[in-house]
């Protein structure tokens, strides 16, 4: 496990909350338990709702369990905040570390950072008494954590990281279901496997954090996709933007361009035709691309357009469900370029496909191309 290389590295930062056990508390007293974060000063004294408050209360009025569960990944990613952005840490721990000659080709090398973002998520994880099964990028199966835990979570700890010694926006992905009770008696590996294997569909929640400028919990329980921005002077990630609305069309397209002539015939003719101002919409559009999957969705989300990457070489379970289940709730889309990605039926933990995610009618439009999954990538490293 990812766990005994992370301790081993002994370069995680020290909390920025002293880590608590909440499984056996409300929700109100969960609020009341937090203690303030070291680096806390004076409040501007403005009444605003935090992610605990809204996940509990004013929002979507989940159980206690999600409530607690989501508490403790909250956390964690505060943890990893503080790791990327410390400068002990960033370039130390951003250098490619090789992978065993028997893990799967699935995977990409991980780096320290990779690492030690995914035995944070895994230490909160446990701790929150809540999850049966943790799936992550970073391990070759799934872990099973708890034979009473009522959820499974699904994650990208550290998404972007190969960019990070360049200060470009990294982020965190995941998705939660409920663990499938009729499995639980099959052995430990294989239940495992199966709980994280689940379609789309059947997502209860899901969300991303945005490591960058600011940082910015996101967020749906299938009621709409809500974002939430850290506050530094409390500790807090406050609601920023409420019920967000992905526009029904941009006039942005997000692509790495450079593998243009690679492309196939109905993907070049729909990007030369958009740029052009020549297709549905009468405006040229410009291209914008990040090369950070959460950055790249995160403005999608905010200004329209569509984030692509037709190769297959994004993942199903913890990167294309859970922001394909986010976009949706937004009014938007998410695709392989024919099929809805949440009615995907996971047959593998690291399954690739092409990811195409974006406003309604731009996706549309891209669809009608038909031809636009790359399927030849030819003298590409990265």
């Amino acid at each position: 496990m990812a766990s005994s290389t992370s301790r081993s590295i002994g370069l995680c930062p020290s909390p920025i909350f002293p880590p608590k056990h909440y499984s056996h508390l409300s929700r109100q007293t969960i609020r009341m338990a937090t203690p303030p974060p070291p680096y806390a000063v004076a409040s501007s004294g403005k009444s605003s709702t935090t992610l605990t408050e809204y996940v509990g209360d004013g929002g979507v009025g989940v159980g206690d369990d999600l409530v607690l569960l989501f508490h403790h990944i909250e956390y964690a990613c505060k943890r990893i905040a503080a790791l990327v952005a410390s400068p002990y840490n960033n370039s130390s721990l951003a250098k490619p570390m090789s992978l065993p000659t028997a893990t799967g080709s699935d995977r990409d090398a991980p780096k320290p950072l990779d690492i030690v973002s995914n035995e944070i998520i895994f230490s909160s994880l446990r701790n929150s008494g809540k999850v049966a099964v943790m799936a992550s990028e970073e391990d070759d199966t799934p872990v099973w954590i708890s034979d009473d835990g009522p959820y499974v979570v699904v994650t990208d700890p550290l998404d972007g990281s190969r960019n990070i010694e360049a200060s470009i926006p990294t982020g965190t992905i995941f998705g939660i279901y409920k663990r499938l009770a009729e499995l639980d008696h099959l052995p430990k590996e294989e239940k495992a496997l199966l709980n994280s294997l689940q379609v789309g569909t059947r997502l209860v929640a899901a969300g991303y954090v945005l490591y960058s400028s600011a940082t910015i919990f996101c967020t749906s329980f299938g009621a709409g996709t809500h974002a939430f921005t850290l506050d530094h002077s409390t500790g807090d990630f406050i609601l920023t933007h409420p019920s967000l609305t992905i526009p029904p069309r941009g006039q942005i397209y997000s692509v790495n361009d450079a593998r243009y002539f690679d492309w196939p015939e109905g993907l070049r003719k729909y990007i030369d035709t958009v740029r052009q101002g020549k297709g549905r919409y009468p405006k040229k559009y410009s291209a914008r691309y990040i090369c950070s999957l959460v950055a790249d969705f995160h403005r999608t989300l905010l200004y329209g357009g569509v984030a692509m990457n037709p190769r297959d070489h994004l993942r199903l379970v913890y990167e294309a469900n859970p922001l394909s289940f986010l976009v949706e709730q937004a009014g938007g889309k998410g695709s392989d370029g024919k099929n809805r990605i949440l009615s995907i039926q996971p047959i593998k933990l690291h399954q690739r496909l092409p990811l195409f995610l974006g406003s309604l009618e731009d996706m549309d439009e891209l669809e009608s191309y038909g031809d636009v999954q790359q399927k030849v990538n030819p003298g590409y490293e990265v």
